[in-house]
């Protein structure tokens, strides 16, 4: 039997279809491309928090004391390097100036050297 409803829901159903794949499709027949949304990087400060809860606030360390505790190594180093200096001095004076410098006096002339970079560096900031 013919049902005449049936057929115009079944025609009104095949018209939306057809409807919505054409409107999808360019028409050269390729089918139209989504755009892409950029995400938001998950490093980037989220613009919805109150300000102060994005974290604790860096604080820069106090540059004067920072300089004193500077100043007071540097002294304390110089004075370390006098004392070696001292000592090599008169490891140098005993040893026989004809024969080779003993393994004692290198390491002391060494241990003077590194210390005397550590007072530079120090030094420059």
């Amino acid at each position: 039997m013919f049902h005449p409803r049936r057929s115009l829901t079944i025609i009104s159903i095949a018209a939306v279809i057809l409807v919505s794949t054409a409107s999808s499709v360019t028409p050269q027949g390729h089918p139209t491309p989504t755009p892409i949304v950029p995400r938001p990087s998950p490093n980037a400060p989220n613009p919805n928090y109150p300000p102060g809860l994005q974290g604790p606030e860096q604080t820069s360390p106090d540059p004067k004391k920072m300089n004193r505790q500077n100043q007071a190594e540097i002294k304390a180093d110089v004075e370390k390097l006098y004392e070696l200096i001292g000592e090599l001095k008169e490891e140098v004076e005993r040893s026989d100036a004809n024969s080779t410098l003993s393994v004692g006096v290198v390491k002391k002339a060494h241990q003077i050297e590194k210390l005397a970079k550590q007072v530079k560096d120090r030094a420059k900031g």
